[in-house]
């Protein structure tokens, strides 16, 4: 990987792995600008914002490699074949992946196997949806009173590969004060509720966001006890994120609703 911020060129043509951020098009970094307008072949992932992909310079050609749970999806094997018989061809190839590559992206899994292929690969940064999600109700991820640290984890295990432990990983939460955040949990909320709850107190408040940053947000804050009646209640649905921990302690009194600007497409 190049660390000069420039993407790097092998023999044929180039691949970069960009984060476009958790949806407002206006979070993205000015070097994921800049690689999008770079690129003469898109790959562009299902959540990415339509403003996002409009940065993509006019004979730019984008091809839509959707992924989502519950959803006919385009599989990653033919995803990593087009990217590598892409960069083969002589293409600037980008791919445009939701929140950061390398948090539940599988940025690591493509690179791993664009650099089998002996293809050089540049990795942009973008914001990951459960930071955008927090700071978007004004609560940050960490707070020297109530939060020494962050686990960032995903409630959809891969198939043939068993689950997160959510009992030990409550009872590390509790007695390290650690916030958890859960990508891809909703669909299995009553589980990990019901796990969570073996070490969390019921009390613990909890924070689910769904569409962070795009003016369609929607949240409700609750306890870690009604966390799955909330989400049945308020009708909170994919994608979304779930925060628990005591960084939240400010919102239980209420549900809030904090207005998200209206952000050009």
């Amino acid at each position: 990987m190049n660390i000069d911020g420039k993407l790097q060129r092998n023999r044929h043509g180039s691949c970069a792995l960009v984060g476009a951020g958790p949806g407002d098009p206006e979070l993205l970094t000015v070097k994921a600008v800049k690689a999008i307008q770079a690129a003469t072949l898109l790959l562009v992932d299902d959540l990415v914002h339509e403003g996002v992909v409009a940065l993509a310079a006019p004979r730019a050609r984008v091809v839509y490699v959707g992924k989502r749970g519950g959803c006919k999806s385009t599989s990653q094997a033919f995803i990593e074949r087009l990217m590598i018989t892409a960069v083969y061809r002589g293409e600037a190839v980008v791919r445009l992946k939701g929140g950061d590559p390398f948090i539940f992206g599988r940025g690591g899994e493509e690179v791993e196997h664009l650099q089998a292929a002996g293809i050089a690969v540049s990795v942009v940064n973008g914001i990951t949806a459960g930071l955008a999600a927090v700071t978007s109700l004004g609560v940050p991820l960490t707070h020297r009173e109530h939060a020494q640290g962050v686990m960032l984890v995903t409630g959809h295990a891969r198939t043939g590969i068993a689950g997160t432990d959510w009992k030990t990983l409550a009872a590390t939460a509790h007695s390290a004060r650690l916030t958890l955040v859960i990508y891809m949990g909703v669909s299995n909320a009553a589980h990990i509720q019901e796990e969570l709850l073996c070490c969390l107190p019921a009390d613990t408040p909890v924070a689910l966001i769904q569409d962070a940053t795009l003016v369609s947000q929607r949240h409700a804050v609750c306890t870690l006890a009604r966390l799955h009646r909330t989400l049945e209640q308020e009708q909170i649905s994919s994608p979304s994120v779930i925060v628990i921990g005591d960084v939240l302690r400010g919102l239980t009194a209420a549900k809030i609703t904090i207005p998200v600007a209206k952000r050009s497409a």
